[in-house]
């Protein structure tokens, strides 16, 4: 029986940590560190269960069915399951997130040189996707590229970034924000939903799976133990990035105050820190951490999309590449602007799916569980995206001030409410027939 080495489960993880981090885990800890004052920690905490905790509880669940969507999603049906696996590969892949990678990127680490020039945005990103093709095109050596080269790149980056925040603070805490004195674990817990690494965490579940196999592993208990490790070792090394950003952005109040985002205080902290080879080390650590996720991105779309339309893998690769780049041309405010109600709708779902999923034993039916809950968080999570969209007026009085609807989880209590109705009614049915030959 084929099995990994040590340095090969160790390169798994670092490619799975890799694939996760992209601009936006960078950029959304400063902030929350910063905004949170001396409640920081208790921030941390509440935003380390939703951007840490989701994401590897799901690529656990990934593993225990062999890393597709599809097969976690059998439950529902097949169209449904269909529908739902197409929502969002194509919202984390060439629509919004591997698009975004590049904007991001861009105006985070190379505008601040050349100027935010359409031109610019152009030239690089050709050069970024030109990468990503060529990197893509092997998935079979992606555990080679990313987890042996790629990845220990960023890791030692931000290492760097992170040893810096704890030995070179910037200045003392300020004054935390309104919302972080009421309720700073709730906001760091809405804070890291808003990541989407869940979203991401099923798109990548593929492909770590099909990393293992290329190594010549076929025993699915030992695929399914090799992918829990990688998403462990993914899990550690996230929480570490995130806890020593936080720690940037809580002493980066002498020097950023006023900041509005991330990016703001990113730059205002390696600024003071690094002196004039500051821009240039922020260009490098954000442009590597987004590439990595955009190669990520495009393999599992191309991967799950070969499987479902009559186009090869490389075929798909091209396309995917090369519509990322279409799209990524339009900004990032723009992008943002068309991403952000699509992805409040498709991820409260997307959560109910994995969170069940563990669950299937306790019942008789897990269609009679799944399919219902997963439709009322699907239908109150089209609420939330309707005001994410500010088309709240569309939406009747009783609808507009839901519980939880001021953090986005308006989809939340009709959810746990419905999963309570379906287990009754499950338990009063029993178990469902078996069709007679």
């Amino acid at each position: 029986m084929k099995v990994l080495k040590g340095q090969d489960i160790l390169a798994l993880g670092f490619m799975t940590f890799a694939l996760f981090v992209g601009a936006g885990n960078i950029i959304f800890p400063p902030i929350v560190g910063l905004q949170s004052g001396p409640y920081v920690w208790l921030a941390a905490l509440g935003f380390l269960v939703t951007a840490v905790g989701l994401p590897v509880i799901t690529v656990v669940a990934l593993a225990k069915v062999g890393g597709g969507m599809d097969a976690l999603s059998s439950p529902i049906g097949k169209v449904a399951g269909g529908l739902l696996a197409a929502a969002a590969y194509l919202a984390v892949g060439p629509l919004f997130a591997t698009p975004r990678t590049a904007t991001v990127s861009f105006e985070v680490g190379v505008a601040p040189l050349t100027g935010e020039s359409p031109t610019a945005l152009f030239i690089y990103s050709l050069v970024y996707f030109a990468v990503v093709l060529a990197v893509s095109m092997y998935p079979g050596k992606l555990l080679d590229t990313v987890g042996r080269f790629l990845a220990p790149l960023k890791i030692i980056a931000l290492a760097a970034l992170g040893i810096a925040a704890f030995m070179l603070p910037a200045g003392t805490m300020g004054v935390a924000q309104p919302e972080y004195v009421a309720a700073p674990f709730s906001q760091g817990f809405i804070n890291g939903y808003l990541t989407m690494d869940t979203l991401g965490a099923l798109v990548f579940g593929i492909v770590i799976v099909n990393a293992i196999r290329s190594r010549g592993v076929d025993s699915p208990q030992l695929i399914t133990r090799y992918a829990i490790i990688a998403g462990l070792i993914a899990g550690v090394g996230l929480a570490l990035v995130y806890i020593s950003l936080f720690r940037l952005g809580a002493g980066s109040h002498e020097i950023a105050a006023g900041a509005s985002n991330g990016a703001a205080v990113l730059h205002a902290y390696v600024q003071h820190t690094f002196g004039s080879l500051g821009s240039g080390f922020l260009a490098v650590l954000i442009a590597l951490a987004c590439l990595v996720t955009a190669v990520g991105l495009t393999c599992a779309c191309a991967e799950y999309f070969s499987q479902v339309l009559p186009l090869s893998y490389r075929m798909l690769v091209v396309l995917l590449a090369g519509f990322s780049l279409v799209v990524s041309n339009l900004g990032l405010t723009k992008l943002i602007a068309f991403s952000i109600p699509v992805l409040t709708a498709i991820y409260p779902p997307c959560i109910v799916l994995v969170a069940l999923s563990f669950c299937g034993s306790l019942w008789n039916s897990q269609t009679r569980i799944m399919a219902p809950v997963m439709a009322v968080s699907l239908l109150f999570g089209v609420i939330d995206a309707l005001k994410g969209a500010n088309l709240a007026g569309w939406l009747p009085e009783s609808l507009a001030h839901l519980p939880l609807s001021e953090q986005g989880l308006a989809w939340l209590v009709p959810s746990v409410a419905m999963l309570a109705v379906a287990v009754v009614l499950d338990r009063m049915l029993g178990k469902p027939r078996e069709a007679v030959a």
